[in-house]
């Protein structure tokens, strides 16, 4: 597990940790109901101190913890939405008949598809995302999707394209 002073400015990240990472486990504990994914988020919280250009920013900040709770939260947000996706694909499992049931190799591979595609996903912006899904789920034309969110067709071309750019940026990475 990466600790805080892993990053260039180990002095100031290992500070700020000392200072508030009790206090942000205590608070992701009392949202989360979960210590083990309460000290996880925490930890991850400071990793992205580390990874970030906000270092100094928040020993400057009047307020460090609200700069802590907003990255935190955000977190947060990413864990119970992947911890939903888990959920509704295991619960659509269960439906379906035993001879197409999959193995725990091939769950696990779509698992982790499912949750890239969903980090894929969040990467968008919310318009985006949605004219996006309402053309490659819903089968929906530029046209359709221009009237349902009230956009101009080139407006949606633009965001079709970015989101086929995000997803040619994913395939090329892997």
């Amino acid at each position: 597990m990466p600790t805080p002073h892993n990053c260039d400015a180990g002095q100031s990240v290992g500070h700020i940790y000392t200072l508030h990472h009790g206090w942000l486990v205590a608070w992701l504990q009392r949202k989360l109901g979960n210590r083990d994914d309460a000290a996880d988020i925490a930890q991850d919280t400071f990793t992205r101190l580390c990874a970030s250009t906000g270092i100094q920013s928040i020993e400057q900040a009047k307020e460090p913890r609200a700069y802590l709770t907003i990255v935190a939260k955000r977190l947060m947000f990413n864990h119970l939405e992947r911890r939903s996706l888990e959920q509704a694909y295991i619960a659509s499992l269960q439906h379906l008949p035993e001879e197409t049931t999959l193995s725990t190799e091939q769950r696990a591979i779509l698992l982790e598809t499912l949750v890239e595609l969903d980090a894929l996903l969040n990467a968008l912006p919310a318009p985006v995302r949605t004219a996006f899904l309402m053309s490659q789920l819903d089968g929906m034309s530029y046209e359709a999707i221009a009237a349902q969110m009230q956009l101009s067709v080139r407006t949606v071309g633009r965001y079709m394209a970015q989101g086929f750019r995000q997803c040619l940026r994913v395939m090329m990475d892997a």
